[in-house]
């Protein structure tokens, strides 16, 4: 008789390293980290960066849209959006041992109005209709416990990605992975949003390289993004006019 059984989720656990606190999924791959004494800050470089929607959205009634992260990690990017912004912050999560990790040890509060973890495979919530048009920042951060490629890196994803998106909704990606191809992520997702919708950050040092994909492609003028830039990163914790050093369009 056939196994219905579910796929064996990896085991949680935590590390300590002076100041910072990391989360790994049964290996020595970090899938997130917190300073401990500023626990809704987000301490890496390329999770900052997963941030660089703001400069696509009106900042000032940033507190009136819904942000969503497809993957939780350690939590950083649903903190920050709930407690720094003010947003709606909806978490998708498949293993219900790291959302139990993140309220143990990262310092994730509890559900509320404004903030909801769900339980639940990315790819169905992408799918499915509930939330399609209502998303204002999608985060997607997909990585299995070995951390070699995107667990979900389909045109056929991406598209369920943008159905999500509200007219002016931004996806962020982390394409990271020592056997993933960036290059071949990166032609996926122009070839659902258009080249001259997306986005991409130059590498990070440790090889996270962030993409940006918007629901209707814009093109502000240098200047006017280093307003943006300024403006954000006087509001909140970010490196925000260090961004456009290394931020181009792809259709540059």
């Amino acid at each position: 008789m056939a196994s219905s059984k579910k796929p064996v989720l990896p085991e949680v656990n935590f590390s300590d390293y002076g100041a910072v606190r990391y989360l790994h999924l049964g290996t020595e791959w970090v899938q997130g980290s917190m300073q401990i004494s500023a626990p809704f800050d987000i301490h890496l470089e390329y999770v900052q960066r997963m941030m660089a929607w703001l400069l696509f959205t009106d900042i000032d009634k940033v507190n009136q849209r819904h942000a969503m992260q497809l993957g939780l990690g350690a939590a950083s990017l649903t903190k920050f959006c709930h407690k720094h912004l003010r947003t709606k912050t909806t978490a998708i999560e498949l293993n219900p041992q790291v959302v139990a990790a993140c309220r143990l040890w990262f310092k994730l509060p509890a559900d509320s109005a404004k903030l909801q973890v769900i339980l639940g495979d990315a790819a169905e919530v992408a799918r499915h209709d509930h939330w399609r048009g209502q998303i204002d920042a999608l985060q997607v951060d997909l990585y299995d416990h070995e951390a070699a490629c995107p667990v979900l890196d389909s045109e056929a994803f991406y598209a369920d990605c943008r159905h999500l998106l509200s007219d002016e909704g931004c996806m962020t990606v982390n394409l990271f992975g020592r056997s993933s191809s960036y290059e071949q992520s990166l032609q996926k997702i122009a070839a659902v949003f258009g080249q001259e919708a997306v986005w991409a950050f130059k590498p990070t040092r440790e090889g996270n390289t962030v993409v940006l994909a918007l629901r209707t492609a814009q093109h502000p003028k240098r200047g006017e993004l280093m307003q943006r830039a300024q403006a954000i990163q006087d509001k909140w914790p970010l490196p925000a006019t260090k961004w456009l050093r290394v931020l181009k369009p792809m259709a540059d």
